[in-house]
């Protein structure tokens, strides 16, 4: 009896389950509605970006070096600061040359003297010639020493200038504005006119340069824009996540990489926050074109299919469909639709794995989003998808 019992339980509860799921087969939209995430299809203008990796470059690099010897002085900075141009960066110890150049002013001053009376003696031979009372070899040697003491004295001026200048470069001053490094040379080393290490290296970083890398075939966009005017050039972190300074396209590099298919361009920010540093890894983001009044969807809305790309609009009844779509730019989020989907058309961006025609949605904010579709729908004249 008990087994009878038991065989005849099993019995009820298979018929009972044959029976449920033939009512679910019978009723599909009696399902659970299935969550998704909505967005709506709007009208709207869309910057489209090339992205490109490279490193940012000091606008200017300087290595200050000596361009004399002698022992270093003083040094006029400190390490990692902002100087101006002109500034003292170092000092080297001026008196020989200052010596040096002594000597050569005293080497002209006798000079000029000389000068001074062998043109006297030459013009009291010009006087005595008529009279015969000099010869002319005489007058003639007499025209000839003035003639080198003259050259002798522009020997000696440029002694002289080359003197100030020895002496002028034992005083060091930044040729830019710019940042100090850190010093490779302290005070009281002798320095050499040959040294290669330099006391410090000067950069500038205000504004700073940036180089990357873009595709040849999108050098064609890129030339376009520059033709139109100015090309706004975005500075990204390496994860684009934060934006780091705005600047703008300075140049496309003359040649392209064959081995790479790569061109190299330049830009130029004003990297007032000295967010950008030289040699930093970034990413850049060129505005070459902005599409005006286009339709766009989501990124994530846009699904791809053995048939091509569509997307999922959702119905008034809270139903959705499949709508094959032909699409544009796209610009990260957004991407343009040509055709396949009006301005107001709410479609799916989440959970489409789960979604087949005729599915039936839930969402919190679905209501008022399709009861606008659907309005807009109704009173547009000859209505659906383009």
């Amino acid at each position: 009896m008990l087994g009878i019992a038991v065989v005849v339980g099993l019995v009820i509860a298979w018929r009972w389950h044959a029976d449920q799921a033939a009512a679910a087969d019978a009723h599909p939209n009696a399902r659970a509605p299935i969550r998704v995430e909505t967005a709506v299809a709007q009208r709207r203008d869309v910057p489209i970006y090339l992205e490109g990796l490279g490193t940012v470059q000091a606008y200017y690099t300087v290595t200050i070096t000596a361009r004399v010897d002698g022992q270093l002085q003083k040094v006029g900075f400190i390490e990692g600061q902002n100087v101006a141009k002109g500034a003292l960066i170092a000092q080297i110890d001026p008196r020989p040359y200052q010596a040096a150049l002594d000597q050569a002013l005293a080497m002209k001053a006798k000079d000029s003297a000389q000068l001074h009376s062998a043109q006297q003696d030459l013009q009291r031979y010009v006087v005595l010639a008529p009279q015969d009372l000099t010869s002319k070899q005489t007058l003639d040697a007499q025209r000839a020493l003035v003639a080198e003491l003259q050259a002798q004295i522009k020997a000696d001026e440029a002694t002289i200038e080359n003197a100030r200048t020895q002496l002028a470069y034992t005083t060091i001053t930044a040729p830019i504005d710019g940042r100090t490094g850190i010093r490779l040379v302290d005070p009281g080393n002798n320095v050499h006119a040959t040294d290669t290490t330099g006391i410090v290296v000067l950069t500038q970083v205000q504004p700073i340069s940036f180089i990357f890398t873009l595709p040849e075939d999108e050098l064609q966009a890129v030339s376009r824009a520059l033709a139109a005017g100015p090309v706004a050039v975005t500075a990204m972190s390496r994860d684009d996540q934060s934006e780091l300074d705005r600047g703008s396209l300075a140049l496309i590099d003359n040649q392209i990489d064959q081995t790479t298919g790569t061109a190299r361009l330049k830009a130029t920010f004003p990297n007032t926050a000295n967010r950008l540093w030289p040699g930093e890894f970034i990413n850049a983001r060129v505005l070459v074109e902005t599409t005006r009044n286009a339709v766009t969807i989501p990124s994530a809305a846009v699904q791809r299919g053995p048939t091509g790309v569509f997307t999922y609009v959702v119905k008034p009844d809270s139903t959705v469909e499949v709508r094959a779509l032909r699409i544009g730019t796209d610009s990260g989020a957004l991407t343009v639709v040509s055709q396949g989907i009006r301005d107001g058309e709410v479609v799916v961006t989440s959970n489409q794995y789960r979604l087949q025609p005729g599915a039936q949605i839930r969402t919190s904010d679905i209501a008022a989003p399709v009861r606008a579709a659907a309005t807009a729908a109704q009173s547009a004249p000859g209505g659906g998808a383009r």
